[in-house]
């Protein structure tokens, strides 16, 4: 699905979502709107969307608010067409998250200042306390059986250890990343966060 999960060179936004090749700063900007942030999460794990599903995956955003956002991405190219089904005299479009079209130049990175940085961390952490209310909000949950967890650990490692970790931890969920939505697998949303310490 994405190249690198935990990358020194890229910001990760949540899952699929992140910057590494080719994205301007606009269009981080353009990313990591509140709104737009949410209906790119609705397409992370290889979801094909149309804007009735999409509408329906996110009730509580107002339908014109939705569509003028969804409309935007699209016309960046961070959301295309994938398939057509006629419905009702009409012709039914379905999206996909185009991964390739979200990307920044480790150089384009370093040009970012400290407050670009500090916004887009900010919209990266909302998207996650979002997320978890969500889950909160169900009917029922089971933080072990759901398997839930949250936790914040201390590494001391060199910079070829935090490479050997990078990229052992990136082989072991490459694997995992592969697996297609079936009626058989539930999803999941893992984020990561990498920051050096004291």
């Amino acid at each position: 699905m994405f190249d690198n999960i935990i990358n020194n060179d890229n910001i990760t936004v949540n899952d699929n979502i992140h910057f590494s090749k080719t994205l301007s700063g606009s269009k981080a900007d353009l990313i990591l709107h509140p709104v737009r942030l949410k209906i790119l999460q609705a397409f992370v794990g290889d979801r094909h969307l149309s804007a009735r599903q999409l509408c329906e995956i996110l009730p509580n955003i107002p339908q014109a608010t939705l569509y003028r956002h969804f409309q935007k991405l699209v016309q960046a190219e961070l959301l295309t067409v994938i398939a057509e089904h006629p419905i009702r005299g009409t012709v039914e479009k379905f999206y996909s998250l185009q991964e390739q079209n979200t990307e920044l130049l480790p150089e384009e990175l370093a040009a970012l200042t400290g407050a670009d940085h500090q916004r887009h961390f900010t919209a990266f952490v909302v998207s996650l306390l979002t997320e978890f209310e969500a889950y909160l909000q169900r009917d029922e949950i089971d933080i072990v059986k759901d398997g839930v967890g949250y936790r914040q650990i201390a590494l001391h490692l060199s910079d070829e250890e935090l490479a050997e970790l990078t990229q052992s931890l990136n082989q072991v969920l490459m694997q995992f990343l592969q697996k297609k939505p079936s009626k058989q697998r539930k999803r999941f949303l893992l984020s990561s966060i990498l920051i050096p310490g004291d």
